[in-house]
């Protein structure tokens, strides 16, 4: 007799049936998560060569989807997809460039369409007095922030709209929330992407795609180079952030990931609007 209950082994069988429906097989990805909610799906994610990109890369492939890896750094995203294997598929892609938008959107639809679009590039100004940030960073912070999630949503929706619906993920930050000086205009940014996000879950909650945001703490990820100039957070800097976090720690890459993967799926399914913080308490202490 199986030591498996007659439910679960017809669970275990449905699953089976549904990824060989789907293509889908145990060698791509290599890495496997439990739970395979988005087998037969196709998940844009930009900024994926890197931190939280590269992690939401790393899960939805996991989980069964086709992953259009798109990022600046060429060589990160063909690196990434390299060790993933063919579920993840890199193309180079500026945000704040429409061309560049309009070719990764296309890349999706060969793939299959766009079932997930995760709005995560972004670009941190170095930490300072706002007053004395140059006109070209500030233009630049903006461009990669704000207008980088507005194309997306450009090229992308009207695809989404025609599939009769879909999901928008958006990296917003704490700092949207509880901002700390040095870093205003990132923040501004980052407040702007929330409210997008809001404005965008009511206009398309007609047309059966939701939108939501996740706001992380800081975390120990190449982005801090952007905001410090180093690539390592420096112990008294760390030490002084972590005391300010409940949870005294920083936000990890697969903290977000885990985020973007729940908000993406159907267990996800009536929230829209959501700005979900992924602070460890921060915003509350």
């Amino acid at each position: 007799m199986s030591r498996w209950p007659a439910c679960r082994r017809g669970w275990l069988a449905h699953r089976a049936r549904r990824i060989r429906r789907s293509g889908w097989t145990t060698a791509s990805p290599r890495e496997t998560h439990e739970m395979q909610r988005f087998v037969g799906k196709t998940v844009i994610v930009t900024g994926a060569a890197s931190g939280f990109g590269k992690a939401m890369t790393r899960r939805f492939c996991a989980e069964g989807a086709t992953v259009i890896a798109a990022a600046i750094n060429e060589a990160g995203a063909q690196a990434l997809a390299k060790d993933i294997g063919e579920a993840a598929v890199p193309i180079k892609t500026d945000v704040s460039q429409s061309d560049d938008i309009q070719a990764m959107v296309d890349l999706a639809l060969a793939r299959g369409g766009i079932d997930v679009l995760v709005n995560n590039a972004g670009f941190s100004h170095l930490s300072g007095p706002p007053w004395q940030l140059e006109e070209s960073e500030f233009e630049r912070v903006f461009a990669t922030n704000v207008k980088g999630v507005w194309l997306g949503v450009k090229h992308a929706v009207p695809h989404m709209i025609e599939a009769g619906g879909g999901v928008i993920l958006n990296t917003a930050s704490i700092g949207a929330v509880a901002p700390r000086p040095g870093v205003t205009v990132y923040n501004a940014t980052k407040g702007a992407v929330m409210t997008m996000t809001m404005g965008l879950a009511v206009e398309l909650a007609r047309h059966r795609i939701r939108v939501n945001a996740m706001n992380p703490v800081a975390a120990q990820t190449g982005f801090m180079r952007g905001a410090l100039g180093v690539d390592e957070l420096p112990d008294a800097n760390r030490e002084a952030i972590i005391r300010g976090i409940p949870l005294r720690r920083l936000t990890e890459p697969a903290d977000v990931a885990a985020s973007a993967a729940f908000l993406a799926s159907d267990e996800a399914s009536f929230l829209t609007g959501v700005c979900l913080p992924i602070d460890g308490g921060r915003s509350i202490s």
